[in-house]
């Protein structure tokens, strides 16, 4: 059987006796000028994927993510700092011209930060489109952070298109992936970005950016719209900075030895065990995994990186056409996307597993952070409905709660003591 580490329970009774005072002394800031790498990376070591945790959808017949107080209350538990993909569009694009929609998310945004200010939440600007992008009107500011002349139109699906068909239609019929050469996407992503700034959003992450940047192997036209993006934000974000991320399976975003995002991001990338059915384990150069590949350079914020800091996350993409397998050449750990495959897995080993993982990276790559699952979608099959993963501490809060909290708290608390 693998074996986890695990921490001595003396070295965890004095972190929960240390943790909060020494949380509390570790200011978060950062403003116009950007943000240090020690302030980055005490946001990273203390990010949680919550999948649309702003999301309130006013055409659902029943919420999404149900359990949203108990969701704050376990972010101030966890005294997590980054919300990562608290919310994006995946298809469904009219919803962000509903009033309480975008109220909903505000409120949920000041509730959080009145408790603790330090915490930011992440939006992402995904890889897809669909055609009813077309039922949005551009507002006047979108045009004008492009510098372009203001015009009462609607956005165009087909404009942001690939000129050639490349991944046209991709996902299905009528949603596509946008290029970003092309003039509409960006207006597209611009409207996306401040309309997630005007929420409270400080951080953006960029998607698939290999795809969207299909006709742009120089980076060209990421880095002019990346420019403009930023320059946006220094008027609409409370911190004068807008943090921007994205999947970098290449290893970044580097022109001229400058990082076009503040820190990468990708899959674990978990490898099947065929001799000890459903485990997994981390491994240095497994398929196209980040770990020892994120490149160095010159940060957004100014200081210099041998290798920028990254991300790495339980990822959702779909079940693969072996479920249950323990193909060791596939993304697929035993055959499902790693949230899935973690999901399935009996509680204790799920929590066990958390430790080794955060452990491992700690001892492979030190640019490396586990950004800790608690919301996130599960498919189990293609005809079976799609369930959720909740990191929360099972109750009558949140009855599907999955009771990882507080060993995310546990690992997090460990850790602090550690950087003593």
């Amino acid at each position: 059987m693998l074996s986890f580490t695990q921490r001595p329970a003396a070295m965890l009774l004095a972190a929960l006796a240390f943790y909060g005072s020494n949380a509390r002394a570790q200011k978060l800031t950062f403003n116009e000028k950007g943000i240090s790498r020690p302030v980055l990376e005490n946001y990273l070591n203390h990010a949680v994927t919550m999948t649309e945790f702003l999301a309130v959808d006013p055409y659902a017949s029943d919420a999404p993510y149900p359990h949203k107080e108990d969701d704050i209350r376990l972010i101030h538990h966890l005294g997590a700092k980054f919300i990562g993909r608290a919310i994006y569009r995946w298809g469904g694009e009219s919803v962000l011209t509903n009033k309480d929609y975008l109220d909903n998310a505000r409120r949920l945004v000041k509730e959080v930060q009145q408790n603790d200010p330090e915490v930011i939440f992440q939006a992402a600007l995904f890889e897809q489109i669909s055609e009813q992008v077309n039922t949005i009107p551009i507002p006047g500011w979108a045009f004008k952070a492009l510098s372009l002349p203001v015009e009462n139109r609607h956005f165009r699906y087909q404009e942001m298109l690939n000129l050639k068909g490349k991944l046209v239609d991709h996902w299905s019929k009528g949603n596509s992936v946008p290029d970003i050469t092309r003039q509409e996407t960006q207006l597209w992503f611009m409207f996306l970005a401040g309309t997630y700034m005007e929420m409270g959003c400080e951080a953006l992450h960029l998607g698939q950016i290999a795809l969207i940047g299909m006709e742009d192997p120089a980076l060209t036209g990421w880095s002019t719209f990346l420019v403009k993006l930023r320059a946006y934000a220094k008027d609409h974000t409370r911190h004068h900075w807008v943090l921007l991320d994205a999947h970098t399976p290449s290893g970044g975003m580097v022109v001229n030895g400058k990082s076009l995002l503040d820190f990468n991001s990708f899959p674990l990338r978990i490898k099947s065990v065929p001799e000890h059915p459903q485990q997994g384990i981390l491994q240095m150069g497994f398929t196209d995994a980040l770990f020892g590949r994120s490149h160095g350079g010159i940060a957004p914020s100014g200081w210099k990186a041998a290798s920028m800091p990254y991300l790495v996350e339980l990822d959702n993409f779909g079940i693969s056409n072996h479920p249950g397998v323990p193909d060791t050449t596939t993304i697929y750990p035993w055959g499902f996307d790693e949230i899935s495959w973690f999901y399935q897995q009996p509680e204790q080993y799920r929590n066990n597993w958390l430790r080794y993982a955060h452990a491992w990276i700690a001892s492979h790559d030190t640019n490396g952070h586990l950004q800790m699952p608690v919301t996130r979608v599960v498919t189990l099959g293609r005809k079976m409905p799609r369930l959720k993963f909740r990191a929360n501490t099972r109750s009558e809060n949140c009855p599907d709660g999955m009771n990882t909290e507080n060993t995310i708290k546990e690992i997090w608390q460990e850790a602090n003591v550690k950087q003593r």
